[in-house]
C-alpha cells in the first residue's frame, strides 16, 4: 500500500473539482478569459488538464478512461466533472493498490514519435505538478478579470477533509 501517496492525489483531484465546481458561477465570457502567459483560456485549461490525466493514467496502465468524448472535445462543466471524478478514483485506486514507483512505463509521444520510459512514480509526481501549474494559472486569470478563486492549497483541503485542526496550545 502507498499510503503516502493518498494525500497528495487525493488533494490533486479535490482541487480540480473544486474549481470545476466553482467554474460554474462563471458566465461564458469568463469562461473564456485567458491571460497572457498562462495555457489559453480557464475553459481550456481545466480540458487540458484532465485530458493529461487521462492520459498519464493511460501511460500508467496502458488503458485509456472510458470517456464518452475527450475532455478537449466538450465544454460540459458537469461532463468534465465526472471525467475528473473517474480520475479521481482512479488516482485513489492507484494509491491503495500496491503501487510500484520503479516500474517503468513506456509510450510512443503522439507529437515526436519517439519511444519514450519513465519511472511510474515521475510520472505521478508530473501528473501532480501539471495540475497545480495549470490551476495556478487558472488562478492568475481569475484574479486578472476581477474574479476571486476559491482556496484550493494543501491547507485548505485538510481543513474540508477533517485532517487539520486549530486549537489553543497546550499551557
Amino acid at each position: 500500500m502507498s499510503d503516502g501517496l493518498l494525500d497528495p492525489l487525493r488533494h490533486n483531484a479535490w482541487a480540480t473539482r473544486q474549481l470545476l465546481t466553482f467554474c460554474h458561477d462563471l458566465s461564458p465570457i469568463q469562461l473564456g478569459a485567458t491571460t497572457e502567459g498562462t495555457y489559453g483560456s480557464i475553459l481550456a485549461t481545466l480540458q487540458h488538464v484532465i485530458g493529461a490525466e487521462g492520459r498519464y493514467r493511460s501511460r500508467l496502465t496502458g488503458a485509456r478512461p472510458d470517456w464518452p468524448t475527450e475532455p478537449e472535445e466538450t465544454d460540459d462543466l458537469e461532463e468534465l466533472e465526472r471525467m475528473a471524478d473517474q480520475m479521481a478514483r482512479f488516482w485513489e485506486e492507484l494509491a491503495i493498490g500496491g503501487f510500484d514507483p520503479d516500474r517503468v512505463a513506456s509510450w510512443v509521444s503522439p507529437m515526436s514519435g519517439a519511444f519514450t520510459e519513465v519511472r511510474a512514480g515521475v510520472l505521478v509526481a508530473q501528473a501532480l505538478n501539471h495540475g497545480n501549474e495549470h490551476r495556478a494559472q487558472i488562478y492568475t486569470t481569475l484574479t486578472t478579470i476581477g474574479v476571486e478563486p476559491p482556496a484550493l492549497d494543501a491547507w485548505s483541503y485538510a481543513r474540508a477533509t477533517g485532517g487539520f485542526r486549530e486549537t489553543t496550545a497546550p499551557s
